[in-house]
């Protein structure tokens, strides 16, 4: 689902929510996040065994116990609704509204306008995405939208399942981005029913955004949303055994750095984890940053200020610790880098949101502490082409080849029928591709 520009500045919550512009009372702002627990379902005792958990003394909300009926979504809706206005307001006074905010406000306006009729599959194709994506993620019976995997608002997923089902499936588990604002699960709704469509489950995680929290429960969401998936999955038809890991933009900063938390913690005695590194067959990064420190004054340069980027990254001091690639150069962590599956990261070289370097410099210090790690670089490509633009264009899409046979890499069988694959329609008149490309803000 390609985002409006209502969708993208506010981060939509809940998928049937109308954005309510209210003021929040003193006693609702204080009790919000008890409500929200209150309102969580209570585990199932009969949840499937997990394959190689590590031992812990907490154990991930179960499949059964977790799912919501329609009536009981309404009451969540409605506080999700609520709070995502309050923290909108809450954002806008932290931005101001200075000229580059204004200029970044627009573009962000004139992009959403120019792919709306991709979303409405082009008025002159006589077809609307609109009705066949927004339509297939709200109504297909092989969509499980807005799993509950944990306490917090946000803590929900989203799966695309394969119309076939014979036989246990690989899974992506993908985390998107939002330049960690206006993250929101459905972005990943294209490449969701276009993996589907290639016998692949993906598993879309949501996650808390700024000005809400700040990194590390990020982190921390985005992890107890992939142990969900990695202890779970199976009930869905999901294979444990090939599970995938992807982060987009700073989805792919916020999965990485959750991947190697993890690490860390699975190397350090006495540590308890719901989930293994060990049960992830490889990490995709696309277009991400993995170095803060680079971007801080890049970012501000480009519209984001210093000051909320480090209040995002809780300060100054922690931009180390949220680092992927100043992290793994940590001579007092090189063991628990050794524990990384294989890490392949994507990137448009004219990506001017977070320059390839950024992929480059990463995959280079993966290679220097021993880590598997491979870079594709997508000539002429910008951060919106790879997730966005080229998935519109139908026909061949080099990027998501290439995820599709990582995916599939020894399977014969799914490799015949990639081989064999009909060509994706159009979605969008190329001239207003080129159009959306060229006033991006991204």
């Amino acid at each position: 689902m390609i985002p409006t520009t209502a969708t993208m500045l506010l981060g939509g919550e809940d998928d049937r929510s109308p954005f309510l512009l209210i003021s929040p009372s003193p006693e609702d702002e204080k009790n919000m996040d008890q409500k929200l627990f209150n309102s969580m379902p209570s585990n199932n005792k009969n949840q499937q065994q997990r394959r190689r958990r590590v031992a812990s003394g907490t154990s991930s909300p179960s499949l059964h116990g977790l799912q919501k009926s329609e009536g009981q979504d309404d009451g969540h809706a409605a506080s999700e609704t609520y709070m995502v206005t309050r923290f909108s307001f809450k954002l806008l006074r932290f931005l101001g509204v200075g000229y580059k905010w204004i200029t970044r406000f627009l573009s962000l306006g004139c992009y959403a306008m120019l792919l709306n009729p991709g979303v409405c599959q082009g008025l002159c194709f006589g077809f609307n995405l609109l009705f066949t994506v927004a339509y297939s993620y709200y109504f297909s019976s092989h969509i499980r939208r807005s799993i509950v995997y944990g306490d917090q608002s946000r803590n929900r997923l989203d799966l695309y399942l394969p119309i076939n089902s014979d036989g246990p499936k690989p899974v992506v588990a993908l985390i998107t981005g939002g330049a960690w604002i206006i993250g929101y699960k459905a972005w990943g709704s294209l490449l969701g029913l276009h993996l589907a469509e290639r016998d692949i489950i993906v598993a879309c995680i949501d996650y808390r955004n700024f000005p809400q929290v700040s990194i590390g429960d990020m982190v921390k969401d985005a992890s107890q949303g992939i142990s969900f998936v990695c202890n779970n999955i199976a009930e869905y038809g999901g294979d444990p055994n090939r599970i995938y890991l992807m982060g987009q933009s700073a989805g792919a900063h916020i999965a990485a750095c959750a991947l190697l938390e993890q690490a860390i913690k699975e190397f350090g005695k006495g540590e308890c984890t719901s989930w293994s590194v060990s049960q992830l067959k490889a990490y995709f990064g696309l277009s991400g940053g993995y170095n803060l420190f680079n971007l801080v004054d890049y970012f501000h340069s480009r519209g984001l200020p210093r000051s909320i980027f480090l209040r995002i990254m809780e300060g100054e001091q922690s931009l180390g610790r949220f680092s992927p690639e100043v992290m793994v150069q940590d001579p007092s962590i090189r063991h628990a880098v050794s524990l990384l599956p294989l890490i392949i990261l994507f990137h448009g070289t004219a990506d001017y949101s977070i320059p390839s370097d950024s992929s480059k410099n990463f995959a280079d210090a993966l290679r220097g502490v021993g880590a598997q790690a491979e870079i594709i670089l997508y000539e002429g490509k910008t951060h919106t082409d790879l997730f966005v633009q080229d998935p519109m264009r139908g026909g061949s899409d080099e990027m998501f080849e290439d995820l599709v046979a990582f995916i599939h890499a020894g399977d014969t069988e799914a490799l015949a029928k990639d081989a064999l694959a009909p060509l994706r329609r159009r979605l969008l008149p190329e001239f207003m591709l080129k159009l959306a490309h060229k006033v991006s803000p991204f």
